[in-house]
């Protein structure tokens, strides 16, 4: 893999990680695109994990404050075995959360990669959910960030392990299932960016021993570290825009661009 590659990838991954347009969806469609060839399946999936561990830099660097005081409270409810104030009450959403994803991702990640990650498969879930992320989005709003509780975990959490479907988008479908809790829209964002950062620590750390095991590629550390620094830098300017962008706006220009995206890729590569 060059190193233009490892930027253009780089760039893909911190934009498509916070806007819900599927990052993994992306990650499969460029490199089609454009007929570039891909290193050896291990490596492939290893350099996906890279360039998430630099999205996660983005998010915990946004975020650190939040992160802090959420890692202080849960750690404080474990040691009290009680759950006695919103920031408790998020640190154990984002615990439940993971769970879920770490379960599925576990068990299905290998039948995922040999059936589920072909360009058609991607075209269609940018399509369906597109459609579920417009209509959950239509939903009235009931709460905010200080009404959430530890049981939203669940439901968000399974929501976000549907997103190992490349195609699916871990923060669109989060997104759409806080909405359809009745978080608002910059609730909803916050909620699934901070839920990427305990999902990405525990990829990285599973490719990491397997990587430990099977060997590095030595011609891969460079693309691996400038995808890291692209994805990061582009992930934490993504989140500052999207943030900003959805307190005046819905998300209907993404669920436009789904659909697009979705219809042309299925056609691209239904008919050649």
């Amino acid at each position: 893999m060059s190193i233009v590659h490892a930027i253009v990838l780089g760039i893909v991954q911190g934009l498509t990680e916070f806007l819900p347009i599927s990052s993994s969806g992306h990650l499969i469609l460029v490199p089609d695109l454009f007929g570039w060839s891909e290193p050896s399946t291990g490596a492939s999936r290893a350099f996906d994990v890279a360039l998430h561990v630099g999205t996660l830099v983005a998010a915990v660097s946004y975020f650190r404050a939040d992160l802090a005081r959420y890692t202080r409270a849960g750690v404080r409810s474990a040691r009290t075995r009680s759950i006695p104030d919103l920031d408790a009450h998020i640190a154990w959403l984002l615990v439940v959360a993971t769970i879920p994803a770490v379960v599925v991702g576990g068990t299905l990640n290998e039948v995922i990669d040999e059936h589920l990650t072909g360009p058609i498969v991607v075209g269609v879930m940018l399509i369906v959910f597109g459609i579920v992320l417009g209509l959950a989005d239509r939903l009235p709003v009931r709460r905010t960030l200080s009404q959430a509780r530890v049981r939203d975990g669940w439901s968000l959490g399974i929501a976000q392990s549907i997103a190992l479907v490349p195609g699916t988008s871990r923060s669109g479908i989060s997104m759409s299932a806080g909405r359809a809790l009745g978080f608002d829209r910059d609730t909803a964002a916050r909620v699934s960016f901070l839920m990427l950062v305990p999902v990405t620590v525990a990829a990285a750390v599973f490719t990491a021993f397997d990587l430990v095991r099977n060997g590095f590629p030595s011609d891969m550390a460079a693309p691996f570290l400038v995808g890291i620094a692209t994805s990061a830098i582009t992930g934490y300017f993504a989140i500052w825009w999207l943030l900003r962008y959805l307190s005046t706006h819905s998300f209907l220009p993404f669920v436009i661009y789904r659909l697009v995206v979705g219809v042309g890729v299925i056609l691209w590569f239904g008919l050649r």
